[in-house]
């Protein structure tokens, strides 16, 4: 086949892979395409029969031996992510007045947040408050 035929379908998979939700199969096989392309195009690897058995032979072995430790660091990585339920006992600061069972406005890591009053006694603008729960995007916070 010709070099850049080769290139043509590892870029075309690479783009199939970006747009479609999955694994990391295809990705695998763009690659071992450029790769052939690269060495076609070099004049490496100029009989046909011989650049259809290191495309397959280069796309399962890297599918085999990469793929693995790829989706192994991207789920550590959103391991370390810190989740939203720890924030849980940080401080929070109204940013207005809020009665008892009220919502409003809270700031909590230099960010606003809505925030609902869990406490018994009302809120002070700038009183510093306890964050007790979070629900979706809204923070229940009581008096220190």
């Amino acid at each position: 086949m010709v070099w850049w035929y080769w290139m043509l379908l590892g870029l075309v998979l690479l783009g199939i892979e970006m747009v479609t939700p999955g694994g990391f199969y295809i990705l695998f096989f763009g690659l071992a395409a450029l790769i052939v392309g690269s060495l076609a195009g070099l004049e490496i690897a100029q009989a046909e029969w011989l650049q259809w058995l290191m495309f397959s032979g280069l796309a399962i072995l890297s599918l085999l031996v990469f793929r693995g430790p790829l989706l192994a660091s991207l789920k550590k990585r959103d391991k370390d992510l810190p989740s939203v339920d720890t924030l849980a006992g940080e401080s929070a600061i109204p940013r207005e007045d809020m009665a008892v069972s009220g919502t409003g406005k809270a700031e909590l890591r230099g960010t606003t947040w809505t925030a609902h009053n869990a406490g018994q006694t009302p809120l002070m603008k700038g009183q510093r408050c306890k964050v007790e729960r979070v629900e979706g995007l809204t923070i229940w916070i009581s008096a220190e």
